[in-house]
């Protein structure tokens, strides 16, 4: 068979496994199919290494699988460009398809050494092809900030895997189906006991967290929540008289008048600095929260052009001086702050951009009734090692996290879907609640074991209500990503790389 005519299996795979993490039809995650896609992709690959092809066609295969598989994730950033920013269609698809090509490179080069290089039998052969998957993955979510947006894990929030998370996190579960899906095309290939050793070592990868007791956490009690989603269309969120004001009046009016002990609005809420905000507006807040047995917490830009400025949380209760303060640590690039030599590409659009600066990991929690409550902004929850960070100490670990969000930047697309699949995995990581307020979906409680308990509908306007438990006691994640960051998720793939590729060159 012609090696081009090979390329259009590369990128089938990869648009299936854009589909695993949310469906297009449902936005629900679809374990097997994830699973489905590596392993077709692997099978692909062996064949090109049979067939003779070098390193440089397995990295156009590799980069080629990846190209579709990121492109067909957040082809969403689209909208985002062109719907609201005015980027002029043709170079919004320019762009989505440039960055997905670049993040598609970390892939490319996985695959070609994996080609060059796997000469060292079946079940080795399986752990080399994780262990480099593993490194790209890991390279993509941390090299230039990081974009780990739709890593292959998060379709495993449901499903067999799912076990692992407060284990290894979503990049061991990614690790895992990486390794369960090249055993099961080697294993296809074999006969006699080779095939059966190839079996069970799946079997027993699926049976270890069965076996292996996982360590309980305990209730910290409730906290009734009231958590409010505006739904202010992106296109006038930022326009004086018309969202400004729409804004300022209905989430104004459901701070004054809410009951639940713990108040919570998404992201920048409120869409202007403290400073242009109408007089006393902030006041009537803190006076209304502090001697009271309610508390508020509220999404808004801080700062001034002397100090910088903060994409933040603010929070009110009653026996603070000054209002609680969570500046946002990781921002989005192109979004909060702009990469050296690319102001020419913000020119381009008309997005109203706060070059904002960065707060700092492991900020304190809010304490309010018995709970510590951990923000995080918008996509900072894709970043689980800087959420883990907060849980170095057992003793003030947080009880409860919480998302806030805006992504009507997106519309009504499978962004929504895929980001409540990301808040759920950092639930089932930490077993912790977390609950999301945002603009315009999915505002919802999620429990401590990744279940969606409470919804609003997405794009409407509305307040949900709920009772949230939060959690004491630390998962297996929470202790060693606290102490170590995902060191030693690098260090094992490194090292298994490193062995299993000179083992088959020795070969």
């Amino acid at each position: 068979m012609n090696y081009a005519l090979r390329l259009p299996g590369f990128v089938l795979a990869g648009l299936a496994q854009a589909a695993a993490i949310a469906a297009p039809w449902n936005g629900q995650p679809l374990w097997w199919l994830q699973w489905l896609s590596l392993a077709a992709l692997v099978w692909q690959l062996d064949r090109l290494r049979v067939a003779g092809v070098g390193w440089r066609g397995a990295a156009l295969a590799g980069w080629s699988f990846a190209t579709a598989w990121l492109a067909g994730t957040f082809w969403w950033l689209f909208v985002s460009m062109h719907t609201y920013g005015g980027l002029p269609a043709p170079l919004a698809a320019l762009a989505v398809a440039a960055l997905s090509a670049a993040l598609a490179l970390y892939y490319a080069a996985a695959c070609s050494v994996y080609v060059a290089r796997a000469r060292a039998g079946p079940i080795a052969g399986a752990f080399f092809f994780a262990a480099l998957w593993t490194l790209a993955e890991l390279l993509r979510g941390s090299w230039f900030t990081g974009f780990p947006w739709g890593a292959g894990g998060y379709a495993h929030v449901d499903g067999p895997l799912a076990t692992f998370a407060p284990w290894f996190g979503v990049y061991g579960i990614g690790a895992i189906s990486a390794l369960v899906a090249a055993l099961a095309v080697h294993g296809l290939l074999l006969k006699g006991r080779q095939r059966i050793s190839t079996v069970a070592m799946a079997l027993v990868i699926f049976i270890y967290p069965m076996v292996v007791p996982l360590p309980p956490t305990q209730s910290a009690g409730t906290l009734r929540m009231a958590l409010l989603q505006g739904n202010v269309p992106q296109d006038e969120k930022f326009v004086p008289g018309s969202g400004i004001a729409t804004a300022l009046q209905w989430y104004g009016q459901q701070l004054r008048d809410a009951t639940a002990p713990l108040v919570i609005t998404p992201e920048t809420a409120i869409p202007l600095l403290p400073a242009q905000l109408p007089p006393d507006y902030l006041e009537a807040i803190s006076q209304r929260y502090a001697g009271s047995t309610q508390a508020a917490m509220v999404g808004l830009p801080t700062g001034d052009a002397r100090k910088g400025y903060a994409n933040s949380i603010l929070g009110w209760r009653g026996g603070l001086a000054q209002p609680y303060r969570y500046d946002k640590h990781h921002l989005v690039p192109f979004g909060e702050f702009i990469p050296l030599g690319f102001r020419w590409f913000i020119d381009l659009m008309s997005i109203p951009l706060g070059d904002f600066d960065r707060g700092k990991l492991a900020q304190p929690p809010f304490l309010w009734q018995g709970q510590r409550i951990a923000p995080n902004i918008c996509y900072e929850d894709l970043f689980g090692d800087e959420i883990g960070a907060a849980f170095a100490d057992a003793a003030s670990a947080p009880t409860i996290l919480l998302n806030v969000s805006n992504i009507a930047w997106f519309g009504d697309t499978v962004a929504i879907d895929q980001h409540l699949a990301i808040s759920r995995m950092r639930a089932r990581e930490f077993a912790r609640p977390m609950v999301r307020a945002t603009n315009t979906g999915a505002t919802v409680v999620i429990n401590h074991e990744g279940r969606v308990t409470h919804a609003l509908p997405r794009l409407t306007r509305g307040v949900l209500e709920a009772d949230v438990e939060g959690r004491t006691g630390l998962t297996p994640y929470a202790l060693w990503v606290a102490h170590f960051g995902l060191a030693p998720l690098w260090i094992a793939a490194l090292a298994l790389a490193i062995g299993l590729a000179a083992r088959g060159r020795k070969r």
